[in-house]
């Protein structure tokens, strides 16, 4: 397998009032150059740890992280986080929230003529070219969570990191989004790590589903691989017999063996 992304045992262990807090332990990943990961499990299982090491956000307390071979020691451009929560700027434009990222990455090297026509393209890409110049109180939440994603794309990360982006949005909106980002990851070929708790969401957009084990001392009970021929339509999929088993396999994981751990750990 091509080695783009390397977790290498890593754990990761908090200090509390309690004492030693053990969240992740024996984590070993690798992902491909174009891959879209999902990361499922129950809550309080290190899915948001293990993306926030990707993201340099956190350090590990043991083990490494790699991307293309250099250790991952912090945040970097390369490394594009989305969070439930957009965190837009209200003062300023959707143009200019996504414009204040590309200045911050690309204006050592680039006029005022290229940042903007690179801003322009990343709102063009989600859809929002008719919302640019609203200020984030006069869209939806939908849009709002657009306006991220065209942000974290607009950095040309190598890797989009992305913390259940849809989670606090309606049904409908959310399987627009899904569809849509499906669209925007086949046009950019990113490298994708996505956090959910949606089953149907993992399925259909991953190429494999890494499936984690209850914490404390969470770690990869099991790695799904998703072979569904792209592009993915979901109605499509609904009453195909592949992602019927792959569905039925993720759910047998997360409320068969891993609620089983739990009743003997109770």
């Amino acid at each position: 397998m091509e080695k783009f992304v390397q977790i290498e045992r890593v754990g990761q262990t908090f200090d509390t009032k309690k004492g030693k807090f053990v969240a992740l332990r024996d984590i070993d990943l690798t992902i491909k150059k174009g891959e879209f990961i999902a990361l499922i499990g129950h809550s309080g299982c290190g899915k948001s740890t293990l993306l926030n090491l990707i993201a340099g956000l956190t350090l590990p307390t043991t083990g490494v992280l790699l991307l293309e071979d250099r250790e991952i020691g912090g945040p970097g451009p390369e490394r594009a986080v989305v969070f439930q929560n957009h965190s837009l700027l209200p003062w300023l434009t959707c143009f200019e929230n996504v414009y204040l990222a590309v200045e911050r990455v690309f204006s050592a090297k680039e006029g005022k003529a290229k940042l903007k026509e690179r801003t322009a393209a990343a709102i063009n890409l989600v859809g929002l070219d008719h919302a640019s110049s609203k200020y984030p109180h006069e869209i939806s939440g939908g849009m709002k969570q657009r306006v991220g994603i065209a942000r974290a794309l607009s950095m040309e990360p190598k890797v989009l990191l992305m913390d259940e982006p849809f989670g606090a949005l309606d049904a409908l909106t959310r399987a627009k989004l899904q569809d849509e980002l499906m669209k925007i990851c086949e046009a950019t070929k990113a490298t994708t790590v996505m956090v959910t708790h949606d089953v149907d969401e993992a399925v259909l957009l991953s190429d494999r589903i890494v499936m984690m084990t209850n914490g404390p001392a969470a770690t990869i009970g099991e790695i799904l691989e998703v072979n569904l021929p792209r592009p993915r339509q979901r109605l499509t999929l609904a009453h195909d017999p592949a992602y019927i088993d792959y569905r039925a396999a993720v759910l047998e994981f997360l409320y068969e063996k891993q609620a089983h751990v739990e009743k003997i750990a109770a």
